[in-house]
C-alpha cells in the first residue's frame, strides 16, 4: 500500500484576534527587529498514514484536519499531500 506524507497548515481566520501574534510582534519590536506589520501564529502537523491511492489519502485527511487537528469555528487549514513509497515487494 502507497505511503504518504502530508503537511495539515492550521491558522487563525483572519476575523479572529491573536493575542499570541501580536505578543510575539510586540516582542520583536522589543528586540530590535522592526518593520513587522502583522504577525499571526498557526501550526503545522506533519504526517504519514498508509492509503490505497491519493483520493483516500486526501480524504482522510480532510476528515482529520477539519473535525481534530482545526476548530472549524475559529481556524483555517490547507493541505500538502506527496506520495512517498510503496511497500510493495517485487
Amino acid at each position: 500500500m502507497p505511503n504518504f506524507q502530508a503537511r495539515v497548515l492550521v491558522s487563525l481566520r483572519p476575523s479572529v484576534l491573536d493575542p499570541a501574534g501580536e505578543a510575539a510582534r510586540s516582542a520583536a519590536s522589543r528586540l530590535g527587529v522592526d518593520g513587522i506589520g502583522k504577525l499571526r501564529i498557526g501550526k503545522s502537523i506533519e504526517l504519514e498514514l498508509e492509503a490505497p491511492d491519493e483520493t483516500e489519502a486526501r480524504r482522510r485527511l480532510e476528515l482529520l484536519s477539519e473535525r481534530l487537528l482545526s476548530n472549524p469555528v475559529i481556524e483555517d487549514w490547507s493541505l500538502d499531500l506527496k506520495q512517498v513509497s510503496s511497500n510493495k515487494i517485487a
